[in-house]
């Protein structure tokens, strides 16, 4: 059997620990290692092809903190993969140009360094706002093993390198779940805007427009389930915001779920609904897979690039939008905002198809 080393963002976000099921999944007969908290270990304690390095321990702490003073980043990935044949980076948003971006880079640089192919896999490039930071990283990628986007913008930008290739989002890859019967039910994700600089003063905005279309629904008769993809990104807070001046009489009829280590049962929840109102890119993403009426609440550019590949005809709305969005017309959304992604579903598993001479899979 091969080991694989694999890093991704382990920060418990529904979508991206998706990433690491779907992969895992995929090679059964694969070893893989993946740097993560120890409560990864529960989170997977299914998957028995994955083992956890936990980066709790003091050990590893002290270990890459060394590493980084005295620039020994190479030293250091070197250790953590040093029985491994090959690594993998996967997740969405692995390249944002944001404050902290050139740490992030150098940690890309010293993984790329190593002796052993080395995939990234399903992500989308960006946002960016100069041309220094896209020029850097088509450095560090010209020497990588296999680069697969995920939208058709980001692989526009480096199209040129030979090892640069397309195939939609891996998640639509997912092993099917018996789809328990719709009942008259909303999931709603959510998001706090401001932990992210390009959305920084619409927090309010955001909240009152999701209590407005919460108690909307309730008024139509259904069950509405505010859903936190990601702890660490403070969705728990916007739930609390949101649902703060509601009254006792509504309450009462609104479900909360927060998503860490409930991985499938997040899966069944939204499986098992009529509507889902996106905030999150995955949320949008399972929805379609379960063929579900879906209505986006666009944050980032990687919606936007996503729901005009796949194109998407229903309605949606960006946030600069959200003053001036009827609760009225996501509810008439449920009527047309379906879309068959057959396709996608196929595509999907073309995010794999070098990965898989090199871990000999017949898949």
């Amino acid at each position: 059997m091969k080991n694989v080393m694999l890093y991704a963002y382990t920060h418990y976000n529904l979508g991206d620990d998706l990433f690491i099921k779907t992969i895992c999944e995929r090679y059964p007969n694969t070893n893989f290692l993946l740097l993560a908290p120890k409560g990864y270990c529960k989170t997977f304690s299914n998957l028995n092809n994955l083992k956890i390095i936990n980066s709790d321990s003091l050990l590893f702490r002290g270990s890459k903190l060394i590493a980084t003073t005295f620039n020994k980043k190479k030293l250091f990935y070197s250790y953590l993969a040093r029985k491994c044949h090959l690594q993998i980076y996967a997740g969405g948003s692995l390249f944002i140009q944001h404050d902290y971006w050139k740490e992030e880079y150098k940690n890309v640089q010293a993984m790329s360094k190593m002796k052993i192919p080395f995939f990234i896999l399903g992500a989308n490039f960006g946002p960016f706002y100069e041309q220094s930071f896209l020029h850097a990283y088509y450095k560090i990628f010209f020497h990588l093993t296999d680069i697969c986007f995920r939208d058709h913008y980001s692989y526009s930008l480096f199209k040129e390198l030979p090892n640069v290739r397309l195939a939609t989002d891996m998640i639509f890859q997912l092993e099917p779940i018996c789809l328990n019967k719709a009942n008259q039910s909303v999931i709603i994700s959510v998001i706090k805007p401001s932990i992210r600089k390009s959305l920084q003063g619409y927090d309010e905005i955001y909240y009152n427009k999701i209590r407005e279309i919460t108690l909307h629904f309730l008024k139509e008769g259904y069950d509405v389930t505010l859903m936190s993809f990601c702890e660490y990104e403070q969705d728990h807070e916007a739930i609390k915001h949101i649902l703060a001046p509601v009254s006792k009489h509504y309450i009462n009829h609104i479900h909360t779920f927060y998503y860490k280590n409930n991985l499938e049962k997040a899966l069944k929840l939204i499986s098992s609904c009529t509507f889902v109102v996106a905030t999150r890119f995955h949320a949008m993403i399972l929805g379609w897979l379960y063929q579900k009426s879906v209505f986006p609440i666009v944050y980032s550019s990687k919606m936007t690039n996503m729901i005009k590949d796949v194109n998407f005809q229903g309605n949606y709305t960006q946030f600069h939008e959200l003053e001036t969005l009827e609760a009225e017309t996501v509810y008439q959304s449920m009527s047309s905002n379906r879309i068959d992604v057959t396709e996608q579903i196929m595509k999907a598993k073309e995010q794999f198809i070098k990965l898989d001479t090199y871990l000999e899979t017949e898949n």
